[in-house]
């Protein structure tokens, strides 16, 4: 019997770790890792204190959980967006669809950025997996571009760099309430500006 199968006083009882990191996730997408109050958390995912505690050790590790699960499912989704023969296209389908993806759902913006880019000394592990796991990000965009027809004419980590620092820019004023129209157009200037830079014509 796994851990996520029995609560503290080691009873069996039934529990879907898949919701309850949904639960977890969105608490902590919402307000932030020092924000969110294991009253939250339980509540969120359908325990008890003592059982989160049971199956997870801390809310440190509740949070890397967390953070691995959601990063699981946006790489999936992240591989399909990136499949294309050249640069400028990979670079186009990124930032279209993060600039939908961070005015998405019930959350805006992203967990990477809410979940918490400074925390008290005590915490302080979770901006650097934080920091990890948008480095992760950029990762996979300059592999997708190495992978590119052009790739050989072009500095694919500072293209890859630049993607993704606007992608969090876009999760940056998505969660600050911008509306997509702006997000779009932000993009599309970002766009423009990297057509001229590889000496392609701008998309119209």
């Amino acid at each position: 019997m796994s851990a996520g199968q029995r609560h503290a006083g080691g009873r069996p009882r039934a529990f879907d770790e898949e919701r309850a990191l949904d639960g977890a996730t969105e608490v902590f997408w919402r307000l932030g890792y020092e924000g969110a109050s294991l009253a939250e958390l339980t509540n969120a995912m359908g325990i008890n204190k003592p059982s989160l505690y049971a199956v997870y050790g801390s809310k440190e590790e509740l949070f890397v959980r967390a953070l691995q699960r959601y990063g699981e499912s946006y790489h999936e989704h992240l591989r399909e967006l990136l499949a294309h023969p050249r640069a400028y296209d990979v670079i186009e389908s990124y930032l279209r669809a993060t600039a939908k993806s961070v005015r998405a759902g019930t959350l805006p913006g992203c967990l990477s950025i809410q979940g918490g880019l400074s925390c008290a000394p005590n915490n302080a592990r979770i901006p650097q997996l934080l920091a990890d796991y948008r480095r992760g990000i950029e990762n996979a965009v300059e592999k997708a571009l190495a992978a590119t027809e052009d790739a050989s004419h072009l500095d694919v980590a500072a293209l890859a760099g630049y993607a993704v620092t606007i992608g969090q820019g876009l999760a940056v004023d998505a969660a600050a309430g911008v509306p997509q129209a702006r997000l779009d157009a932000v993009v599309e200037v970002a766009l423009a500006g990297l057509a001229v830079s590889m000496d392609r014509p701008a998309a119209r």
